[in-house]
Order: structure tokens, then sequence, then C-alpha cells
């Protein structure tokens, strides 16, 4: 009987020894990752001085997505806080106390938005420069020139941090985009975005960040390594399960405006929509073109 218990012990022993070897193993290769450096080359872009360029800045802001992060005041939040992942907290870009907006010039706000790295070259966490390294220069100007227009904010948030688990998941699952800066190419230029105007081109540009939620082929579904109370998200192509084609253009532009339209609301928290509703007509009549033009997937078929 002894001899079984010790055996039993043993083989639990080893379990759980594996287990610590294989936590430090993840553990040193998240480490790694989030040290590497890498080289660009970057190019200035123009930083209008007008006051509608200002405007457009904070418009695309809004509508990019970065307001919800950063905050009204660009102070800084804690947008996400699981302990199965860690913490996302977005820098002060003021330059009040705590704040990053003196410390940063013009080149290093361009390789933070568009290539997800700091000065030093190393990648930022969950920073979504997928989407940002296809930014015009036009509008990446006018961003630039709305953050460098509002007053000092005193707020110092703490850098974003991964959990022990969160190591773990960063390299088991290739679902998640931890380090956007690992699929940017960037000894290369971006490329050149489509003129504003009501294209299926110009649409695809302003729905760049759909994918990160919706799956790359947009047809919705759980979001993988999400938190499991999230709701899957929708089917935006014109296939089984889409809402889209029955509200049509006007109905796809109301629930965006309004959050809540047809019968049913969309939760800030899961869909942005308070965000997306800073677009113009004429943008989100080129996003809904582009949606409509994709190949009809059924739901949650990614």
């Amino acid at each position: 009987m002894k001899s079984v218990v010790k055996w039993i012990f043993g083989i639990l022993g080893g379990i759980l020894g594996l287990v610590m070897v294989s936590g430090l193993v993840l553990y040193s290769m998240g480490q790694i990752r989030l040290r590497k450096t890498y080289s660009v080359s970057l190019q200035p872009v123009e930083i209008p001085t007008d006051e509608e360029s200002l405007e457009e800045g904070k418009r695309v802001f809004q509508y990019r997505g970065c307001e919800a992060c950063h905050g009204e005041e660009l102070q800084g939040l804690v947008y996400l806080n699981n302990p199965a992942i860690g913490q996302v907290i977005t820098p002060n870009l003021t330059s009040g106390e705590g704040g990053i907006g003196d410390e940063r010039s013009d080149l290093d706000l361009i390789q933070a938005v568009r290539h997800g790295l700091r000065p030093d070259g190393t990648p930022l966490l969950f920073m979504p420069s997928t989407e940002f390294y296809y930014l015009s220069d036009r509008d990446l100007g006018a961003v630039l020139v709305y953050i460098r227009s509002l007053p000092a904010v005193n707020n110092q948030p703490d850098p974003s941090k991964l959990s022990n688990t969160g190591f773990v998941v960063m390299n088991l699952t290739r679902e998640i985009t931890f380090l956007p800066a690992e699929l940017i190419p960037h000894d290369q230029e971006p490329p050149q975005p489509p003129e504003p105007g009501l294209t299926v081109e110009y649409g695809e540009y302003l729905a760049l960040s759909c994918p990160v939620c919706h799956g790359l082929g947009l047809s919705g579904g759980d979001i993988p390594g999400f938190p499991p109370e999230w709701p899957a998200t929708g089917n935006l192509t014109p296939g089984k399960g889409s809402r889209l084609k029955k509200w049509g253009e006007i109905g796809f532009m109301e629930i965006i405006r309004d959050g809540e339209k047809h019968g049913r609301g969309i939760h800030p928290d899961y869909m942005p929509w308070t965000s997306y509703r800073h677009m113009s007509d004429l943008e989100l009549r080129a996003v809904y073109a582009y949606l409509m033009s994709l190949p009809a997937k059924d739901f949650g078929n990614h």
C-alpha cells in the first residue's frame, strides 16, 4: 500500500514539476518577445495647423476608438482588468504630471501609432497598430495635432502588464494579438490609402478594426481568448445569421448612431458604437457598401 501511495505522489510530483517548468519556459518566451527591439525607418507626416484639421483630428481620434481607450481628456485608462490575461492600461498622452506628451516627439508618436513600438523599439502591449499602420498621412497628421492641442492632465497610469496566465495564453494562442508589432511589416512603406468616397475600398479602410472581434472573415461568433461573459459578435457579411442586409443602409447607420434600433440594443462595452457614431454619413455608407460586398458566410464561420 505504501509503495502505491509513494508511486502516486511521485507521479503527481512529476506532473507538478512539468507544469512549473512549462510555465517558466512560457514566461521566459514572453519576456523575450516583450524585450525584442525592432528597427524602423520613419517618415514624418505633415502636421497641419488650421482649425478644420484640428476638428478632423478629434473626429478621427474618436471613431478610430482612441478616445475609448485613452479617455476623453487623453488621461489614460484601465481599459481591461482580467486576471486571466492581465491589465491593459493606456498612457496619459498629455503633458501633465504622469503624461508622456512632453517626452515624445512627433516621430515617437508615429512609431507608436503605426508600428506599435516604444521609442526604444520594443513592442507595446495591445496597441492596435495592425489597424493604424494603414492610416493615411492626412488622418495621422490631424490626430497628432489634436493630441498636441489638449490641455495637460495630471494622471500617472501604471503600464500595461500580463498576469502569469497571460504569459501562458500569449505563447499558446495566436488568436489574440498581444503584440501587434510582431505582425507589421516594419521594413515596408504603408500602402497608399484610398481617397474618401462612397467606395468599397474606402469602406474597407474605415472598417480595419472590425476583424479584431468579428473574425478575419467578419462572420462573427465567440471572440477567441476574450472573457466568457462577452457575447458573441454579429455576422457582418450578407450570409446566414446576418441582420445587416435586412436593415439596409439607413438601418445600419441608425443603429451605429443611436446604439438601439430594430428592437435590439448594442452595449458600448462590447461594441464601441459610441466611437463609430462619429463617422460621417459618407463614411458609414462606405462601410456598409464594403460589408455588403463581402462573400456571404454563415454566422460564426470565421
